[in-house]
């Protein structure tokens, strides 16, 4: 175990949070503030994210593009509950080059508005539909009462716009984003179980006819909206003219979507994982599965240390060779579990003339000697049980703080631990608006069979509520 230098968690969680993202080098605040900067160990994270979600996106038949970072103020004019919600939290450029604009610029906060106005371009016939676009990059919402990864002013995104010839059409792909490409992301590779569900009137996207969400519980109980997906029915269709020539002859309004997920992912990475010792990444999420490191030197130990490097990467394992013996090796020790490595190896001198190297494991703890020869096989063991481990803790903690309650009263009680659940019959809107006087929010709303509710007013809906993030 490794000497603490972390707050612990009992004691003031987000203390520990801020000390994890400091100790482990993952970011600090900006110049301007609410504004961070990511260094490379969070940003190597943040690739990691990228590459696995890219992956699904496109299985999913959607292409990447880019859109402006600068809008016109006009654009977000054209859809009124869209310009009201976002009003707050936008950023305005009013002069430039020297002079006043004579049309205020919008920082980009989200992408629906200019996409709108190029899908109405590139959309004539029932042939061009459905359009499916993604665009990784950053957008620009000014926050009020920052944390890095969870709410800062600018941050990194992925967000996705389709249109497509029918409402069916649009809904299903809108939940087939959310199942295939987010919740199963966030299952197996985050390692994460989320609550999958509907997002009500008051809570939904600023021009949305519908928001699906995905809701995880951290480590203090509290939730994290992880991902949401939105149908936007023919709202910014009308507003931007996104029509076709339908195979019937006639002109028709497509139905659109909008999808994203963001670098809040990592702040979900250290508060689901992350113990006193700092993170804990899930293995096939992991930069680094592996670090070999030299103990001490001694004739042949760094040979056999690259060769073990050189194993695991033929393993398929991404490993990485620590050789800083000028630096003490428990500082070096702290250091890879403060990041959260899924293995370590430590080898010097009297391990090689026994012929071992001893394995450290992050995540379920402990440490062994094992045969160098060995080592490779047990490392690819290893990272699986220890991957399953982590998603299995996560999933008994969210099981064991959920509770089924029949009144508000006992919601808000609850909620102070963890989740509640309530039929939304007993709770509807009055007791939505009450709940929010406990800073207590419907996470989303769910159906027992695990479908979505189908409208606001489903009667079989479940509410989930709980204190967020």
């Amino acid at each position: 175990m490794a000497t603490r230098v972390l707050t612990p968690q009992s004691e003031d969680f987000p203390r520990w949070y801020q000390d994890v993202i400091a100790r482990a080098e993952l970011a600090e605040n900006g110049p301007v503030r609410g504004t961070m900067v990511i260094r490379p160990a969070g940003y190597a994270i943040w690739e990691r994210i990228q590459a696995e979600l890219d992956a699904r996106i496109k299985e999913a038949g959607v292409e990447n593009a880019y859109f402006p970072l600068l809008l016109p103020q006009s654009y977000l004019s054209r859809e009124a509950e869209h310009v009201e919600g976002f009003s707050p939290e936008l950023a305005v450029v009013t002069h430039a080059g020297g002079k006043e604009l004579e049309e205020p610029v919008v920082v980009r906060p989200t992408s629906e508005t200019i996409i709108g106005e190029y899908m109405s371009k590139w959309v004539n016939s029932y042939r061009d539909l459905p359009l499916l676009l993604n665009q990784w990059s950053n957008v620009v919402r000014w926050e009020l009462r920052p944390r890095v990864f969870l709410r800062t002013s600018e941050f990194l995104w992925q967000e996705g716009h389709t249109a497509h010839r029918t409402q069916q059409e649009a809904a299903a792909f809108a939940e087939k984003i959310h199942r295939e490409v987010y919740e199963d992301f966030m299952v197996n590779v985050l390692a994460v179980p989320v609550v999958r569900g509907r997002k009500t009137k008051a809570e939904r996207f600023a021009g949305a006819v519908n928001t699906l969400t995905l809701e995880a519980m951290m480590r203090d109980g509290k939730a994290l909206q992880m991902a949401t997906s939105h149908e936007l029915g023919q709202n910014f269709a009308r507003a931007f003219n996104i029509s076709y020539l339908s195979d019937a002859g006639q002109q028709e309004h497509a139905w659109t979507t909008s999808w994203g997920s963001s670098t809040r992912m990592i702040g979900a990475l250290i508060m689901s994982h992350g113990d006193d010792d700092g993170l804990r990444i899930p293995p096939r999420l992991a930069p680094v599965h592996a670090l070999v490191m030299i103990v001490k030197e001694g004739e042949g130990v760094r040979e056999a240390a690259e060769a073990l490097v050189e194993g695991l990467r033929r393993g398929g394992m991404r490993a990485k060779l620590d050789d800083r013996v000028d630096t003490a090796f428990g500082r070096r020790a702290v250091d890879a579990e403060l990041k959260g490595i899924p293995l370590r190896f430590e080898l010097g001198p009297r391990d090689l003339a026994d012929g071992k190297v001893t394995m450290v494991r992050r995540i379920m703890g402990g440490k062994a000697e094992v045969s160098l020869d060995q080592a490779v096989e047990l490392a690819a063991e290893a990272l699986i049980v220890d991957h399953q481990a982590l998603y299995d803790e996560a999933e008994v903690r969210l099981d064991l703080r959920t509770e089924d309650v029949e009144n508000l009263e006992d919601a808000v009680a609850a909620s102070q631990n963890g989740l509640a659940r309530i039929p939304w019959a007993k709770l509807g809107v009055e007791g939505e608006k009450q709940l929010a006087q406990s800073s207590v929010t419907v996470r989303c709303l769910i159906r027992e069979d695990g479908e979505f509710p189908t409208t606001d007013d489903d009667p079989d809906a479940i509410a989930v509520v709980g204190r967020a993030y």
